[in-house]
């Protein structure tokens, strides 16, 4: 019979391949599957928000999102684009020495930036569709009221947020390098997903959608209306901007991404099957 799932030791060799691969991409290509994957992740992030902003029960709303939110992920792994998160894996090329660190650092800068256009394009679009009129203005209410909750979170919070949510989307990408079928490595980014979302992690590629859109959102007077009646408080609205959705948000979020990918998926399972081994 044949197997149709990698062993852990090959899916490391295969990992280390991919990274490489990835680090040889032009800056133009990175940038471009970048921005792709930044609008893959939004569409998951926004169909989420849909899916839950009427329900009262944040258990059950979560779960609601997390059910609707890894078609993003989906998209990635299946269509073909870069995901910075993702790409945290390529930790274990460098330390393969298959690539070097300025070419590390340079994939993870222009996809990152890649993604951030992409988030920002999504949330633009969907501010401008009228989509946020759902239920009477609700879904505007409650995309202020997720975007103002994270650019809330203190430092500490936000960065282990961070480090949780990115362990569980590399280990995702991870089995998803796996899987030889389609419908395999939909499941491995399925069930991952869902539980990091239904967790409340914080993944720095979808609040470059949450957090837009909730700035976006903001401008809306009936939007800001219905934050405040779902509880929001108007410091907590004042306080959502694109000053604070760097230094408040990504930057904890990106750091502890990158600690939660890089260090205990990457290198961990490098330690393990590539350490020491000849070439």
């Amino acid at each position: 019979m044949q197997n149709n799932f990698l062993s852990s030791s090959e899916i490391a060799e295969f990992t280390v391949n991919a990274g490489v691969k990835k680090a040889n991409l032009s800056v133009m290509n990175q940038f471009v599957l970048g921005v792709l994957a930044g609008a893959f992740i939004a569409f998951g992030a926004q169909a989420a928000n849909m899916a839950s902003h009427t329900i009262v029960n944040v258990s059950i709303g979560r779960l609601i999102g997390g059910l609707i939110f890894p078609v993003g992920l989906m998209f990635v792994l299946l269509a073909g684009a870069e995901l910075f998160t993702g790409n945290c894996l390529m930790i274990m090329a460098l330390a393969e020495r298959k690539i070097t660190v300025l070419q590390l650092l340079r994939s993870w800068i222009v996809v990152y930036f890649g993604n951030l256009s992409g988030g920002i394009l999504i949330a633009f679009l969907i501010s401008w569709s009228g989509q946020l009129n759902y239920s009477g203005g609700l879904l505007g209410g409650f995309t202020i009221k997720a975007a103002a909750g994270k650019v809330n979170l203190s430092f500490m919070n936000a960065f282990v947020l961070g480090v949780l949510c990115n362990w569980v989307v590399c280990l995702a990408v991870w089995i998803s390098f796996g899987a030889k079928e389609g419908i395999s490595k939909i499941f491995c980014a399925f069930f991952p997903i869902c539980m990091f979302v239904a967790s409340g992690f914080e993944h720095s590629i979808a609040n470059m959608y949450y957090i837009p859109a909730g700035i976006f959102a903001k401008c809306n007077t009936l939007y800001v209306s219905k934050a405040l009646e779902a509880g929001v408080s108007q410091s907590a609205i004042d306080s959502l901007n694109w000053s604070t959705m760097f230094t408040n948000n990504l930057l904890p979020v990106t750091l502890g991404n990158i600690i939660g990918g890089s260090c205990f998926v990457g290198l961990i399972y490098w330690f393990v099957h590539l350490r020491g081994r000849k070439s």
